[in-house]
């Protein structure tokens, strides 16, 4: 990473950067030239945040070099991931098709979209038990029991139960229920069944 200084920026304030850096555990080159000064950082530098560092006024620009993003950068893993989710493969050149209602309602309404989807070519089932609203007086989502009839379609079909959960503590109290669940900040976990 490059950071490109500001012309006219004091050697202090260079110091002060400088220190700021080295505390993230990154070496910092130092190149003086006529009208600005760049800092060259080297190390992990995934974590560094270029918009904060943007913030500082004796910054002009941050350049990223390396390459971000390195778990998932085909430079750095070019295999393909595949992840088994209850026999179902996802990833890599498998077309995966997850498919369902919004909300769960009742278990005649879930078993009858599971069979239909099924019949269409989905290999998963969605459907969401939680249901968060602003409104207190807005449908919430039928909770457990909505992972329960959840459950009773996977009885009836066969098809692993994708679902979002909106706390750590559902995950823990329900994770033998479903196969892949949602966390609603839209980070995905495989629980085993």
């Amino acid at each position: 990473m490059v950071v490109i200084l500001k012309p006219g920026t004091s050697q202090n304030e260079i110091r002060k950067l400088v220190a700021k850096f080295e505390a993230m555990d990154l070496r910092v080159g130092v190149t003086n030239g006529v009208d600005c000064s760049i800092l060259g950082l080297v190390g992990d530098t995934t974590k560094v945040d270029a918009d904060k560092i943007l913030l500082n006024e004796c910054v002009e620009r941050v350049t990223r070099i390396s390459e971000p993003y390195k778990k998932a950068n085909r430079k750095f893993h070019p295999e393909d991931t595949v992840v088994d989710v209850d026999g179902v493969p996802v990833g890599g050149n498998n077309f995966t098709v997850i498919a369902g209602p919004c909300s769960v309602e009742s278990e005649e309404q879930i078993i009858e979209v599971a069979k239909r989807v099924q019949e269409q070519g989905a290999t998963m089932l969605r459907g969401g038990a939680f249901k968060p609203r602003t409104s207190p007086y807005s449908f919430q989502g039928l909770g457990t029991e909505g992972l329960d009839l959840l459950l009773a379609a996977k009885a009836e079909t066969g098809l692993p139960i994708v679902t979002e959960i909106m706390a750590p503590g559902t995950a823990t109290c329900s994770s033998r229920r479903w196969t892949l669940c949602r966390w609603a900040r839209g980070i995905c976990r495989i629980l085993s069944c």
